[in-house]
């Protein structure tokens, strides 16, 4: 039985490990991806040496081809020579077969020759003779390879590439690469997450202006430069969190983490979003592009390093999530009141502490001690709790000095109706933190509140006790 030479990436795991190391380099090192044309001069076998040694990566959480594995496994107990031959770095290659213990062999890239297309076909010619071996491949640069072999296993190809791969060696095996639609990329932006933008429309209301159609348009235009401005960042944040959301029950199901999507397509959009956001943002009145730039800025920060500190990560979701209503006002150039700002602060921190612990139960449920990618132990959580359940009631507090104030007399006919909104908002922070304790809390707060019928019959009372007082009916 001649020996099978499996392909690494794109073949063996959904991925490509240049592209991991580099993202894994940026995460670990930022200022070192400053070295990168220096290190490519040196040829690309030394730019993956480089790399490989500055990434860290964990070869347990990569996105593994689970379907050619099991495939490889028969072929292995039959008693078939397995060899993993790779244009990635030898050491990266390594760590992958010794996690995997399926290969008899492993022939890669050096540091001073890359093993891809012809290099690696000569190789293997040397190594095994033509007509030698059997090779799994998935790329055009695999076709020379297959011209030496006897026979193709052809991995995550299109149809056109399995054609070409026909025209000159037999096929044994297949492997179609999963289906991709528009549905991947949806998921990828999150663009269910864009109805946290909504708060950008909270001053409109706050502020009774909503039978301004000028407001609307301004609103409008920032609602979509800000939601692709959060994609950019939930893409980035996505690449540089490959490894912990691999370790994740449910993040691991991400795109980009999941090898759905190839990195270098995520570097290359991230940009795209985030230019088209500014252009977008440069349109709407007042000082919007500068808070829109506030907040793309704060989340860089707290994506590359906040969100790995105990509590500021939380503060730092508040302060997030408020800079939405901030930037509203800031399109609607007005002025917003000390009671919105800090009824939004507390209520917002209350949902980020809401967050962290629903997290923490996850992560408690599989055995975890500590949440990786965070400063968490997952002992924390009954404190975090506490936390929360303290922000949430202190937002309550909040509203309901605010129905003292004069400008709820102001602003409304029939005040008294607004107090109804105090106990809305009391049930409302109970049931959400309840959800969470019974472990049935979304990843994020929001998306749940507006997915979970007893939230939004919670909002539909608040925005009725709002109306009434508005308006003044059965005054």
């Amino acid at each position: 039985m001649l020996p099978l030479v499996i392909d690494l990436d794109g073949t063996l795991i959904n991925s490509d490990m240049l592209h991991e190391s580099t993202v894994g380099m940026l995460r670990q090192q930022p200022l070192a991806i400053l070295k990168i044309p220096l290190w490519l001069v040196a040829g690309k076998a030394a730019l993956k040496r480089q790399l490989s040694q500055r990434s860290g990566f964990d070869a347990a959480t990569l996105p593994y081809n689970e379907k050619l594995i099991s495939w490889l496994r028969q072929q292995h107990a039959e008693g078939r020579r397995l060899i993993l031959c790779t244009a990635s770095d030898q050491t990266v290659a390594d760590a992958i077969a010794l996690h995997l213990g399926l290969f008899d062999e492993v022939i890669a890239s050096d540091g001073k020759t890359n093993l891809a297309g012809k290099k690696k076909a000569d190789a293997l010619t040397t190594r095994f003779g033509e007509k030698g071996f059997d090779y799994a491949g998935n790329s055009v640069e695999d076709l020379a390879v297959w011209e030496k072999a006897r026979r193709a296993i052809v991995v995550n190809a299109s149809p056109a590439l399995q054609s070409e791969a026909e025209a000159f060696v037999k096929i044994e095996e297949i492997f179609e690469p999963p289906v991709k639609g528009l549905g991947i990329w949806r998921k990828a932006l999150r663009v269910h997450q864009w109805m946290k933008n909504l708060l950008l429309f909270v001053p409109l209301f706050a502020a009774h202006r909503m039978s301004e159609a000028g407001a609307w348009f301004e609103l409008g235009l920032a609602f979509v430069a800000f939601s692709l401005c959060a994609s950019a960042v939930y893409v980035a944040n996505d690449l540089l969190d490959l490894e912990s959301d691999r370790k994740h029950p449910r993040k691991s199901t991400r795109p980009f983490a999941a090898g759905r999507l190839p990195i270098w397509q995520g570097v290359l959009v991230t940009p795209f979003l985030l230019l088209s956001s500014l252009g977008l943002a440069s349109l709407v009145t007042g000082h919007f592009l500068i808070w829109l730039l506030g907040y793309f800025f704060l989340t860089c920060l707290y994506s590359f390093k906040l969100k790995q500190v105990v509590l500021v990560d939380c503060l730092m979701l508040a302060v997030l999530y408020t800079l939405r209503i901030v930037a509203g006002a800031a399109a609607m150039e007005m002025t917003l009141s000390f009671w919105l700002l800090a009824f939004s602060g507390f209520i917002f921190l209350s949902l980020a502490f809401v967050k962290r612990f629903a997290e923490l139960q996850v992560q408690l449920l599989h055995g975890k001690h500590k949440a990786h990618g965070r400063g968490y132990f997952t002992d924390d959580a009954p404190l975090i709790q506490i936390l929360g359940v303290v922000a949430g009631y202190s937002a309550a507090l909040v509203l309901a000095l605010y129905l003292n104030s004069s400008d709820v007399l102001r602003l409304y006919t029939a005040p008294a109706w607004i107090w109804g909104c105090v106990p809305v908002m009391l049930f409302w922070i109970s049931w959400v933190w309840l959800q969470a304790h019974r472990g049935q809390m979304h990843d994020d707060p929001l998306v749940f509140a507006f997915k979970d019928k007893a939230s939004l019959l919670a909002g539909a009372a608040f925005a009725l006790f709002l109306i009434l007082g508005t308006v003044g009916w059965l005054q």
